[in-house]
């Protein structure tokens, strides 16, 4: 998946992603990080990816996509190993 860095500064971050259930996903889970005072997403229009912008105070917003990236693998392979379970 492409992502398009739109500007980069210290506290702040705004990027095209490729999909809007990435954004969704990212801007939850991004909003639960204290460091992060701002997690949002917008889609000009259907035929145009989804631009989000992060704003933290304390950590650079890379680094709070990182433990966003992370908090999400860790759960999403919770879930499968619930369901594998769940199929036995």
């Amino acid at each position: 998946m492409e992502i398009k860095v739109l500007s980069d500064e210290k506290n702040e971050l705004s990027f095209e992603v490729g999909s809007i259930t990435l954004a969704e996903i990212l801007r939850v889970y991004l909003n639960r990080d204290s460091a992060v005072e701002v997690a949002v997403w917008k889609q000009e229009h259907p035929t145009k990816n989804p631009m989000m912008l992060i704003k933290t105070e304390g950590k650079s917003p890379r680094k709070a996509i990182d433990d966003a990236v992370s908090a999400i693998s860790k759960d999403s392979d919770k879930l499968v190993n619930e369901f594998k379970k769940q199929l036995k």
